[in-house]
């Protein structure tokens, strides 16, 4: 298709030629961009950078980690190859031609770094340098293959080391550039002291120094060393050694001031463990980081003051010794002229040496009051403990008491709450375990551990919540500890249960305390006074069912005392109840007995429920009443439980029907639940072992009148009890036809209609929740 001509047109020389040069500038434009465009395809996409149109190819491994993996294998198989020359191929050459291949190849692997960092070949020079490394080491091993055969292993390796640390140090500084070098050199330099004990044969001891000088030095170069590189290629494996030389060093000084059988020979392990001592602590003051040295350095000064004390001394106050020296560093938390990671780590090493004191005196304490609990196989015995009962001695309650002394300086320092509880807990029990420990006659023991049990008493009440809480735990212990000690004897009961009933009493009248501590009182208290009464009983010749007498009258003074025990009268209350729920067990064998208690706890829930707050009491004495009444008929054998229920029946419906008429709102089980449960339950009972079929029938009859009257009158108690009484007779009566049809049928058909069963309930599952909904609304419009 032909161009049209311009509205002015030019003639056609001078427009080919404008028409030339805008093609040369197009084609001149063109070859610029696909060269731009060439080299930014060739450059790495920054950020996830794609270009435009280009699908970008995902790279298993970048360039500068596929180039170290390449260099790392290549000198790995370099140091290979080195290694099979120097061990297989060595005897097929020449002295001359072994020293001379091995000069070459080391002097061109150790010089071949220094053109490759020129280049800028960082990763290339690191990997050969690595591998002259190596290469000197083997030439270490040549010339003592060679030249000194005979000298000894270990004092070879020693100097070699040495001078190979120093070769290695110095080339590092000939080239900085390199990082491999100083951090080899820092870990070669580990060997020499070692060896060289080893070589001289030196004892256990002498190692140990060996070790310690060592990690002081590397110590040393730790905090000499300055500059990011400084301490990334020098710091971290001289800190690293230096933990691990110095651990060592302190482990053997440990185990030879344990196997030491005397102070003279103690003392070398102990000089050795005031220099792990006076190293830990120097390097904490110097590196405000390193609080672990000063934890590490403190037990090993506790360490070595001990070790020389032990040989001498049983384990148990060996221990009391520890935890004697261990004080002193405690008192360091408010010692300001010592810097921060000094102080702390003092602090936490004397903690941790009270921790372990203390949990190795626990297990004596605790024995000694285990042991009590053999006083329950002969009560009123009075038999004296023997020695033995009282563990092993009195090093174990010193341990604890000098502990809670221990613990008790940082509460009085730090504002948290559990310095405080330790030291109440430990304290109580070196205190109270203090007479058992030290022998004392059971009476002194005895007097002596009422004082320490009323002392935590009121700490209790006046200290703060965590450790009065503490103390609570450790005053009802001990005072149960006590109780149990105490049935040893007559005397001893009456004494420790009156003097504990009393103060649990006191403490739970005390209102300023806590009220859990106060609600602890009040049940010990009830406890008390329930177990003293108990055992009068037991003083008077009572058997136990007759105990139950003596225990109701415990529960009827608290509910006498009810609203005068303000805050602690539901606890008081609810250990009442316990009480007198043990008194109505306590008779169950003899059902004369069992009435009259019965009788007797109604009355006094009856006297309780008289209180506004307490109405609720009226139906447990009721429920009591009437089992009171239904367990005398039962003693007396009354086979005819009606003659007796009737009257109280008629008089009961009587009284709710005319309930009922003065308040319509009244509920039918207020009003007739009572009456009707009096009759029909007890001929229920007695109808269903009863062979004959006339009260059965009576009983349905009257059940079946009680059920239609309730659904005529809408009321819910009468259709409930008499459709229950209905039921129960009629399953009374189907049953053994029930039995022989069960019998007479497959095994298997009682689980197939089971299933089937089943599986029509699941089929009309809806209707079936909506039927029982409506059930219970229709049975909650009832009265």
């Amino acid at each position: 298709m032909a161009t049209p001509p311009p509205d002015t047109p030019l003639p056609p020389d001078r427009e080919l030629v404008l028409i030339d040069r805008e093609l040369a500038q197009l084609d001149a434009r063109r070859g610029y961009l696909l060269a731009r465009r060439d080299w930014l395809l060739r450059l790495p996409a920054p950020g996830g950078w794609v270009a435009q149109g280009v699908p970008a190819r995902p790279q298993e491994a970048s360039a500068p980690s596929a180039q170290n993996v390449l260099l790392t294998l290549g000198a790995v198989l370099l140091a290979v190859a080195a290694l099979a020359f120097t061990l297989v191929s060595w005897g097929s050459m020449g002295i001359a031609g072994r020293s001379a291949a091995l000069a070459v190849v080391t002097v061109a692997a150790l010089g071949a770094p220094a053109l490759l960092l020129r280049r800028g070949l960082r990763s290339t020079a690191e990997s050969v340098a690595a591998v002259g490394l190596l290469l000197t080491v083997l030439d270490a091993y040549a010339v003592d293959a060679v030249a000194a055969p005979d000298s000894d292993a270990a004092a070879y390796a020693a100097g070699a080391a040495a001078v190979l640390a120093a070769l290695w140090a110095g080339y590092a500084r000939v080239l900085p550039g390199l990082t491999v070098p100083l951090p080899a050199a820092v870990l070669t330099a580990q060997l020499p002291l070692p060896l060289a004990a080893v070589a001289s044969a030196a004892d256990p001891v002498g190692v140990g120094w060996a070790l310690l000088a060592t990690a002081a030095l590397d110590a040393a170069l730790v905090l000499a060393a300055r500059g990011v590189r400084a301490r990334a290629s020098v710091s971290v494996p001289a800190a690293v050694s230096a933990a691990v030389l110095a651990a060592g060093a302190l482990l053997i000084g440990l185990s030879e001031s344990v196997q030491a059988g005397s102070a003279a020979a103690a003392a070398g392990p102990a000089l050795l463990l005031a220099a792990c001592a006076a190293l830990g602590v120097g390097v904490a003051w110097r590196e405000p980081s390193a609080m672990a040295a000063a934890v590490a350095g403190a037990l090993a000064a506790v360490a070595a003051l001990g070790g020389l004390a032990r040989p001498g001394l049983s384990r148990e106050w060996a221990v009391v010794v520890f935890l004697l020296l261990a004080l002193p560093l405690l008192a360091a938390v408010r010692a300001g002229a010592l810097p921060v990671a000094v102080r702390r780590g003092l602090a936490w090493a004397g903690a941790g040496v009270a921790a372990l004191a203390a949990v190795s005196a626990l297990p004596p304490a605790v024995g000694s009051l285990v042991s009590r609990i053999g006083v329950l196989d002969e009560v009123w015995a009075a038999t004296t403990p023997s020695r033995d009962m009282y563990g092993p001695g009195p090093a174990a309650a010193v341990t604890l008491l000098v502990a809670a002394g221990a613990a008790g300086w940082p509460a009085r320092v730090l504002p948290r709450p559990e310095p405080g509880v330790i030291a109440v807990v430990l304290a109580w029990a070196g205190l109270f375990t203090a007479p058992m420990a030290y022998g004392l006659p059971v009476a002194a023991a005895l007097a002596a551990q009422l004082a320490v049990t009323a002392a935590a008493g009121v700490c209790a009440l006046r200290l703060a919540r965590g450790p009065g809480y503490a103390a609570a735990v450790c005053a009802a212990v001990g005072a149960l500890n006590l109780s149990v000690a105490a049935l040893d004897g007559r005397a001893a009961t009456f004494a420790v249960f009156g003097l504990l009933g009393a103060g649990c009493a006191a403490g739970a009248a005390y209102g300023p305390a806590a009220l859990p501590t106060r609600a602890g009182g009040a049940v010990l208290a009830v406890g008390y006074a329930a177990g003293t009464v108990a055992a009068l009983g037991a003083l008077w010749g009572l058997s136990v069912s007759w105990w139950a007498l003596p225990l109701l009258a415990v529960v009827a003074a608290v509910a006498a005392l009810g609203p005068r025990l303000g805050r602690v009268r539901i606890p008081a209350e609810i250990a009442a109840a316990v009480a007198g729920a043990v008194a109505l067990l306590l008779p169950v064998r003899e059902p004369a007995l069992s009435a009259l208690v019965c009788a007797l706890a109604g009355v006094v829930c009856a006297g309780a429920a008289v209180r506004e707050d307490r109405r609720r009491l009226g139906w447990a004495a009721g429920a009591l009443f009437v089992a009171a009444t239904w367990i005398r008929l039962a003693a007396s054998g009354v086979a005819a439980p009606e003659a007796y229920a009737l009257p109280v029946t008629v008089l009961a419906l009587a009284v709710g029907f005319v309930r009922r008429r003065r308040d319509r709102r009244a509920s039918s089980w207020t009003a007739y639940g009572p009456g009707l449960g009096a009759t029909l339950l007890p001929s229920l009972v007695a109808a269903w072992g009863d062979p004959h079929w006339l009260r059965p029938l009576l009983l349905g009859l009257a059940a079946l009148a009680v059920t239609l009257l309730g659904a005529h009158r809408r009321l819910q108690a009468p259709l409930l009890l008499g459709g229950g009484a209905l039921a129960a007779v009629a399953l009374h009566e189907l049953a053994p036809y029930v039995v022989q049809v069960v019998d007479a049928l497959p095994r298997w058909l009682p689980p197939a209609l089971a299933g089937l069963l089943l599986l029509v309930v699941g089929a009309t599952y809806e209707k079936r929740l909506r039927d029982a909904r409506r059930m219970r609304a229709a049975l909650g419009r009832l009265r």
